[in-house]
C-alpha cells in the first residue's frame, strides 16, 4: 500500500546510526543520503526516510517492517538496543494481533515506536 515513509528525526547522525543497525537484520541499509536526510531500504528502494527537524514531535508515530523469519526480529531488537534504542516491547507472539504475530518493538532515540514483525 505504501510506497515509502518519512520520518522527522532531531539529531540525523544518531538516528541513522540506529537505524543501521536495527534493520540490517531487515535487510535494508542506508541507500541515500545527504543534507538534513538519509533514506533506508533494500539497495536501490529507500523506503524509509529520515528528515533532521531540531523540533521535530513524535507523538503516536509508529512504523512497523516486515521481517523474513522469527530470528530477523530478534536481531532486529538485539542490534537496536545496543544502537541506542529503548525497549518498548521484547520479541515475542503477539496474540492479542494473531497466533502467528511475532513482533519486537523499540522506541528510536526520538521515541518513535518502531517494529519488526514475522507473520509466519
Amino acid at each position: 500500500m505504501f510506497d515509502h515513509v518519512g520520518l522527522k528525526i532531531r539529531n540525523l547522525e544518531t538516528s541513522v546510526g540506529f537505524y543501521r543497525s536495527a534493520l540490517a537484520p531487515l535487510g535494508c541499509q542506508l541507500d541515500s543520503s545527504g543534507d538534513g536526510y538519509a533514506g533506508f531500504g533494500p539497495a536501490g528502494q529507500p523506503g524509509l526516510w529520515l528528515y533532521a527537524d531540531q523540533g521535530a514531535s513524535t507523538v503516536g508515530t509508529h512504523v512497523a517492517f516486515r521481517a523474513a523469519n522469527r530470528a530477523a526480529v530478534d536481531r532486529f531488537h538485539a542490534q537496536g538496543l545496543a544502537a541506542g534504542g529503548r525497549d518498548n516491547g521484547a520479541p515475542g507472539v503477539r496474540s492479542d494481533y494473531g497466533p502467528r504475530y511475532y513482533a519486537a518493538f523499540l522506541l528510536d532515540p526520538d521515541g518513535h515506536n518502531v517494529e519488526a514483525v514475522c507473520l509466519t
